[in-house]
């Protein structure tokens, strides 16, 4: 059976992208089969309770061509194959079978194709140190932006500190930005994640030293004065006001060199922004952790954990373990005992205090494996977004122009608008819902770049699944969030158009290009569940923080409500969706506790 699943992702991989690229690309052995080979890849990665309802779904398909078409799946005519694929498509669950295949056989041919490569080298991890059985005064467990702050301000305090990553510990630059081999190496499961639920969100998050910041765009915002009295209402999260923040901020700016764009603005941005204008709506620049060296470097270096505060940890005296997954936190008298998993070894770490700062999926996960529940994983946010393809006469993109750093906030928190990652492998994926309109990209994609509308909305929870590592993931979004978000994707169309784009592509499927404002009547009003395409890159929400014990997992400072010298100090923590990009207001709520910690025990 094995070998019928291999030659029926092979013989799809092949199908998807003769039908994309034309027939001489499927005939190009080499690259059909290292796509085909990173697809399997994906496959091995995803969460572990879908791969084998993917194994037999993939299967189920394959046989069911004998009905079709004659024969296994991989042994028909492209022709019927094709016919086969588009039964596939109608039949309720094999249209995300079908998409998840399309859309990684697609982005790898493209992928290949742009940086005329068959296949990414696995970049090598930084020596790490290896430890078991020992005993320290603080564990930090995570090593993004939350963990890489409390490790650092610990240990520089003379905490003696163990900082664990599940991940690997590789430079920043040992990846492209936004390629093939960072998803492989750097995304937890590859990047096949996804909140179910009436409407399926895919999201992403970092599983490498440094965590989120190694792979997000860096962009920079505090915490909206708004959303800090709202927590306070509602939470009663105390010591949050803005002026009580506001030299947390100020060291972490400081610290991770926030700063504007230096040199020319992308043109992708310049178009949102003319949009904005001709709208009557205000836009900002979005200040970004980047280092310049000097006034004519125009590209400068971003400043993520392994660049700033994991060093800074190492260098006070923190031990740093990567590739170490803590499978479950046990209580023993006064101290905890920190259960390790590394290279098939297991092994555990006695401490006096636990900060689980693995993200808002994991920290969620690993708390309630340890039976610790209480408000754990039952209030996820997220940012749901919708994404549009823009098309203008002249040219908006390149090959290393990243994440803009444009946003407009007229209508936030409920909506807010942006450029997203705009390489052509990612416009290819972006246009599977025109399925008639791909070939454009090949000769159009510097005239291209994908725009995003944002809502706040939904509430979703973080539960383990017996007999599996990996947690399930739900999301609900109500028929109001539905409603936003196609009011978001109008709005932004309406910008675009302003802004001179002459063919939309709303990542909607059933939709025609939109090219005039008449053209957006038949934009719906409420989302359609079935047929959006949505995605995250923010999770937070699932253990807020606040001394309301009745909606809180932990106190103001991140202390677990009921359990002693156990805290949260990363984005599970913030109370709600915050409305804009999150870190500035992770970090300077990790910097607060972890100074708050310190002050306290003294």
């Amino acid at each position: 059976m094995r070998k019928i699943f291999e030659q029926c992702v092979g013989a799809l991989a092949e199908t998807f992208i003769g039908s994309r690229y034309g027939a001489d690309a499927a005939r190009n052995t080499p690259l059909v089969r290292d796509a085909a080979d990173f697809v399997l890849a994906q496959h091995a990665r995803m969460p572990d309770y879908l791969r084998l309802p993917f194994f037999g779904a993939t299967l189920f398909f394959s046989f069911a061509a004998l009905v079709t078409g004659g024969g296994l799946f991989h042994r028909l005519a492209d022709e019927k194959r094709q016919r086969h694929i588009r039964l596939a498509k109608k039949a309720g669950p094999f249209r995300d079978l079908m998409r998840f295949y399309e859309g990684l056989s697609i982005f790898a041919y493209g992928e290949a194709l742009e940086r005329g490569t068959q296949s990414s080298t696995p970049a090598a991890p930084a020596a790490r140190e290896t430890f078991s059985g020992e005993q320290c005064d603080v564990v930090v467990i995570g090593s993004g932006p939350g963990g890489a702050i409390t490790a650092a301000l610990l240990a520089e305090a003379g905490r003696e500190v163990t900082l664990l990553e599940a991940g690997p510990h590789l430079a920043i630059e040992d990846t492209p930005e936004f390629s093939r081999a960072e998803m492989e190496q750097k995304y937890r499961n590859g990047g096949i994640t996804a909140a179910f639920g009436k409407t399926k969100i895919s999201y992403v998050e970092g599983r490498c030293a440094g965590g989120g910041s190694e792979i997000n765009a860096g962009l920079y915002h505090r915490t909206p004065e708004s959303m800090l009295a709202r927590w306070q209402q509602d939470y009663a999260l105390d010591a949050a006001s803005l002026a009580e923040l506001t030299p947390f901020f100020e060291a972490n700016e400081r610290d991770l060199s926030v700063s504007p764009l230096q040199g020319e603005d992308p043109a992708a941005s310049i178009k949102m922004r003319e949009g904005a204008v001709r709208m009557g709506w205000s836009s900002m620049e979005v200040p970004r952790w980047f280092k310049f060296d000097g006034p004519a470097d125009t590209v400068g270096k971003k400043q993520s954990m392994t660049r700033t505060f994991i060093p800074r940890a190492i260098k006070a005296g923190a031990r740093f373990a990567s590739n170490t997954r803590v499978a479950k936190l046990e209580k023993r008298g006064t101290q905890w005992l920190v259960h390790c998993e590394s290279e098939g070894r297991a092994f555990a770490i006695r401490c006096n205090s636990v900060f689980v700062c693995a993200g808002a999926i994991h920290t969620a996960a690993l708390l309630r494996r340890s039976g610790i529940t209480q408000n754990i994983g039952n209030s996820l946010r997220m940012h749901p977004t919708v994404k549009v393809v823009a098309r203008f006469p002249d040219v908006v993109n390149s090959r290393d122009m990243g994440v803009t750093v444009e946003q407009i906030k007229e209508f936030s928190p409920r909506l807010s608008f942006g450029v997203s990652v705009s390489r052509a492998p990612y416009i290819s994926l972006s246009m599977l819902d025109h399925p008639g309109q791909q070939q454009i990209v090949d000769q159009r994609w510097q005239n291209m770049a994908i725009y995003y509308a944002m809502i706040t909305g939904g509430n979703g929870s973080v539960r383990n699944v017996p007999g599996y590592r990996d947690p399930l993931v739900r999301y609900a979004l109500s028929e109001a969030d539905m409603r936003n978000l196609a009011e978001g994707a109008k709005k932004l169309s309406q910008l675009l158009l302003a802004a001179g784009a002459e063919e939309l592509y709303p990542t909607i499927g059933g939709l025609q290009p939109i090219r005039s404002e008449v053209d957006l009547q038949q934009l719906p009003e409420v989302l359609p569940s079935g047929r959006a395409s949505l995605m995250s890159v923010h999770l937070f929400s699932s253990c807020p923080m606040g001394e309301n014990r009745e909606r809180c997992a932990t106190d103001s400072f991140g202390k677990v409500h009921g359990h002693d010298n156990l805290y949260i100090n990363d984005g599970s923590l913030l109370c709600t969706a915050p409305g804009a990009n999150p870190q500035g207001s992770i970090m300077a709520f990790a910097r607060r506790n972890a100074v708050h910690f310190l002050q306290r025990n003294a």
